[in-house]
């Protein structure tokens, strides 16, 4: 799957994308009139590590997210390139407004906030928050994370649960600093999406719970870019119709979806 898309290696965007930036003032087009930043690649701005989602392996980013977003640019006859860049900036859109990328996925819940700053497309997965402890931990709820020393990250939606349930957080910029930091005993307990933390149960941890919020990923484009958006969603009902999407679903998150 991931072999028959062309997916720019992360050490080659920064020269891929100053190319870009100094050869023109404006923004590229495709052939279908796609306001691109870069004439003929599809580039993606996401914030790895945050397996199975997003993660970095051989010098590649890949993962689920990678792979639904290389199934656009293969419907657009793009190639994709991808920036690791910090979430807070994928979120509130500032990335796609200054021109970091054309489109963001990152494990993004849709919510009417971010709403207002970037276009999403329709959802592609479901998504809880899920508490990690060591094994053998006796914290498995809220009540039991009162005056625990809790960890999140930044600018997600397990933050705002966690801080509206009055709980003591630490913020970090990745998941993979929120596991450092659980590992060193410097927090209790980590909250974020649950599926992005089923990868460090075999690590020694625990997932003590699953909080239902019925949230939805999707993937973002700078706001008004109805052209791309629209791209983004034929190619998402595209792969669900033709099992493209349950064959991605079950290769990272190891079940067929209406498994999961």
């Amino acid at each position: 799957m991931k072999t028959s898309r062309s997916i720019i290696p992360t050490a080659a965007v920064a020269v891929l994308l100053l190319a870009g930036c100094s050869s023109t003032d404006t923004a590229a087009e495709s052939e279908g009139g796609i306001a691109l930043i870069t004439e003929g690649t599809l580039t993606l701005c996401t914030n790895p590590p945050y397996e199975p989602f997003e993660f970095e392996k051989d010098g590649e980013v890949v993962g689920l997210d990678i792979d639904i977003v290389a199934e656009v640019a293969a419907d657009l006859r793009l190639e994709l390139a991808t920036v690791s860049t910090p979430f807070e900036g994928i979120q509130s859109g500032a990335a796609l407004s200054a021109g970091q990328c054309d489109i963001v996925a990152s494990g993004i819940t849709i919510t009417d906030e971010r709403a207002l700053n970037l276009d999403f497309s329709d959802a592609y997965f479901d998504a809880d928050q899920g508490l990690l402890v060591p094994a053998g931990s006796d914290l498995s709820s809220i009540e039991s994370l009162k005056g625990k020393r809790i960890s999140v990250m930044v600018a997600t939606t397990g933050a705002t649960m966690a801080q509206e349930n009055g709980l003591t957080t630490t913020e970090y910029d990745d998941l993979g600093t929120q596991i450092q930091a659980l590992q060193a005993d410097q927090v209790d307990a980590v909250i974020n999406d649950v599926a992005s933390l089923l990868p460090y149960v075999d690590q020694g941890f625990e997932i003590a719970s699953n909080f239902a919020t019925g949230e939805v990923y999707g993937l973002g484009v700078k706001k008004g870019n109805t052209e791309l958006l629209d791209s983004v969603n034929a190619t998402l009902s595209r792969i669900r119709s033709d099992g493209t999407y349950s064959n991605i679903y079950a290769e990272w998150i190891g079940v067929t979806p209406s498994q999961g």
